[in-house]
């Protein structure tokens, strides 16, 4: 499962040290050092985990997430911070954290907690799409309990253009979702793609010439 990691540390140093660390477990990781890039990156990516700093430049890593949440964006946060006091836990969880962890941080537990909120978040996010059902975080399309023959990258297709409400979504922001920085993005493997998911749903899922991809919901 290739997750998609936004880490926000204003720590240069160990800000490269989470990214080599997280990129070598097979994450997708983009890192910043202010609250104000990562509110850009959100924007223009969806991520399947945040990692946030407490401390930071401008405004603090809460401030930023009771930002996010009031865009109703629910994505898993884990707050890697040197706060321990009571009333900076509270905050934390009210503004919407998942998980804590103090700093020093040991990066095998760091993993092991990843992994562990993935599987309860994967428990929160399966939907119903027909007689399908669609894992939004292990990025399955599963009928009657059985993952169907279909590509990882056909399926994380699949949640953009659900999450994206019956939105039209850019050719551009699809490659942007499905490749890597330091991947060449594909035209025909995109419509290879497009293809596996019409199998599918063969009405739902429409071509708009020029510009990207639609998913009819009420069409599933």
């Amino acid at each position: 499962m290739s997750l998609r990691i936004l880490v926000l540390e204003d720590d240069r140093l160990f800000n490269e040290t989470l990214q080599d660390f997280l990129e070598e477990e097979g994450f997708f990781v983009d890192c910043v050092l202010d609250p104000y890039s990562a509110l850009d990156c959100t924007y223009q990516c969806k991520y399947d985990l945040y990692l946030f700093d407490v401390n930071l430049p401008y405004e603090s890593g809460f401030d930023l997430l009771e930002k996010l949440r009031q865009s109703n964006d629910m994505t898993p946060v884990i707050f890697l911070t040197s706060r321990e006091d009571k009333d900076s836990l509270a905050r934390g969880y009210r503004a919407g954290a998942d998980d804590y962890m103090k700093k020093p941080i040991d990066l095998d537990e760091l993993l092991f907690r990843i992994e562990a909120l993935m599987r309860r978040h994967t428990r929160q996010t399966k939907i119903a799409l027909g007689a399908y059902e669609l894992d939004v975080v292990a990025k399955k399309l599963c009928l009657n309990g059985k993952a169907v023959d279909v590509t990882q990258k056909a399926v994380e297709l699949l949640v953009l253009l659900f999450e994206s409400k019956g939105e039209v979504v850019t050719i551009e922001r699809i490659k942007d979702r499905l490749w890597a920085a330091d991947q060449m993005p594909s035209d025909g493997a995109l419509r290879v793609y497009v293809a596996q998911l019409k199998k599918f749903f063969p009405d739902a899922v429409l071509n708009i010439r020029g510009i990207g991809y639609q998913l009819k919901a009420e069409d599933v």
